[in-house]
């Protein structure tokens, strides 16, 4: 049996999309569907139980002869949440109960972490999972810090001998950076951008990016790492396929590209002519704006994954002609 917390979500839906594919057929979501569409995300797919987040180390109990890997996706993700207690109840101390279930139990866990542990960038993008690496690093907004948490968590237990606590059979922390793709849609401002430009474009009018206020970038020349979905999810099933694979890993295309280069992109797979123009970051966001961005991923490779991660043009381009434009945008 396989779990996938935040299995309804983003990328877990995304995941589980992809199992159900390979041919696994125990798949279990651990997620709230709450009051929207975001149920839609797992309309197409066979699901054994559906578990909230609050039931669920019963569940565990009652079920853990048979639970094979738990993949953690599930968390509070919006950058801009200010309920740090929220944040910390979900992200950190949910991850916590989990992982030393999985420890006990003998079962295989691979968790969600964040480039948002970055911070401003100034310590660079190196995903060094040491103690003393991770405490380099300064968060800038809540969620960022609480994924940062987890991780100096786990690398404590991991590369120290203080703690005594056990570790489960193979462990991956994985910080996702720009990602964008299908089943985005109930993430409402959290949304990529491509998939806020969509519309516009589509209506004709101008993309709208963000105007610089840092003297060294353009107006929309602000640098991301974007990684299409399904790159992420490859990187999930290699480490599924690849049970002695442990680490903390950055998950990014290793090459940042400018908001313009995504918006360029998005109106060329729309067949429209580029139009964007530029307008005021909010006030509130001055202050913890990432101008640059882009993942090390000299890591994961000498791991051993190989496969080529998407370039900006061609998963734009995916993501708009295969669900955007369609009929039915859902995986």
């Amino acid at each position: 049996m396989i779990i996938v917390t935040g299995g309804a979500g983003f990328i877990g839906s995304n995941l589980v999309a992809a199992l159900e594919e390979r041919g696994h057929g125990d798949i279990v979501i651990c997620d709230r569907l709450g009051m929207e569409d975001k149920w839609k995300n797992i309309a197409k797919r066979e699901i054994r139980d559906i578990v909230k987040p609050e039931n669920f180390l019963s569940w565990l109990e009652s079920h853990a002869k048979d639970v094979e890997l738990i993949f953690h996706m599930g968390a509070v993700s919006s950058t801009t949440e200010v309920d740090a207690d929220l944040i910390v109840e979900n992200n950190f101390i949910f991850s916590r109960r989990l992982w030393k279930w999985c420890a006990e139990n003998g079962v295989r866990f691979i968790y969600a972490s964040s480039a948002a542990t970055y911070g401003n960038g100034e310590e660079g993008f190196d995903d060094d999972e040491g103690p003393e690496g991770l405490a380099r690093l300064r968060p800038m907004n809540p969620y960022g810090w609480s994924k940062h948490a987890f991780d100096r968590r786990v690398a404590s237990i991991v590369h120290t001998d203080r703690t005594k606590e056990k570790i489960p059979l193979q462990w991956a922390g994985l910080k996702f950076f720009n990602v964008y793709g299908p089943n985005e849609y109930h993430k409402g401002e959290q949304k990529s951008v491509v998939c806020k430009l969509y519309p516009q474009i589509v209506a004709g009018a101008a993309a709208k990016l963000f105007r610089s206020h840092d003297v060294n970038y353009d107006d929309g020349g602000q640098v991301r790492d974007f990684i299409y979905v399904g790159d992420c999810v490859d990187v999930m099933l290699w480490l599924y396929d690849n049970p002695k694979v442990n680490g903390l890993f950055n998950i990014g295309t290793g090459k940042g590209r400018s908001f313009n280069d995504l918006a360029q992109a998005a109106f060329k797979a729309a067949g429209k002519a580029p139009k964007i123009s530029y307008m005021e970051m909010p006030q509130e966001l001055q202050s913890r704006y990432q101008y640059y961005t882009q993942a090390d991923v000299s890591k994961l490779r000498n791991a051993g994954y190989d496969r080529p991660f998407t370039e900006v043009e061609e998963g734009v381009a995916r993501y708009i002609k295969d669900f955007l434009s369609s009929g039915d945008p859902y995986r």
